[in-house]
């Protein structure tokens, strides 16, 4: 894998692969969570868990399965999609475990302060959010080949 080969991915992308891994991961956990609690219990319900089922469903699945898309497959299928790979940062490897597990949990504090950890990817040399920075880890796409516009 030669760096030549790649670019960092921009915001505007990675913003679009986020909402494609959340509408697929809302298709997986709301039909679960509604035919476990029902449609009143959810609408209704002001509590943040609604119960271990809950918890399992809607927290330790989505964290498991993203760890396991960005350990095998360098990448969640939101960008996959788009053809983005998250890398670690020196070698262009795949992620280890440690750095896995530590950008996701690296993901609270990014949205904490007005999601300013998220935006920060837009004006970023690497174009890395907090989160990349602090699991040493960047977001790349293949280097886009464009023609120059000509006029005739």
């Amino acid at each position: 894998m030669k760096q030549e080969e790649y670019e960092y991915a921009g915001f505007w992308i990675r913003v679009g692969a986020s909402l494609i891994d959340a509408i697929l991961m809302l298709m997986v956990t709301l039909p679960l969570t509604l035919m476990i609690y029902g449609i009143d219990t959810v609408s209704e319900s002001e509590k943040v868990i609604l119960g271990p089922v809950d918890f399992v469903i809607n927290y330790s699945l989505p964290f498991f399965a993203t760890i396991i898309f960005w350990m095998y497959k360098s990448a969640t299928p939101g960008k996959m999609i788009l053809k983005l790979k998250i890398l670690d940062e020196k070698t262009g490897n795949k992620l280890t475990i440690g750095q896995s597990i530590g950008r996701y949990l690296a993901y609270f504090p990014a949205m904490l302060a007005l999601m300013l950890g998220i935006f920060w990817v837009a004006w970023d040399k690497k174009k890395q959010g907090w989160h990349d920075k602090l699991a040493k880890t960047v977001v790349v796409r293949n280097k886009q080949r464009t023609e120059d516009v000509k006029f005739t």
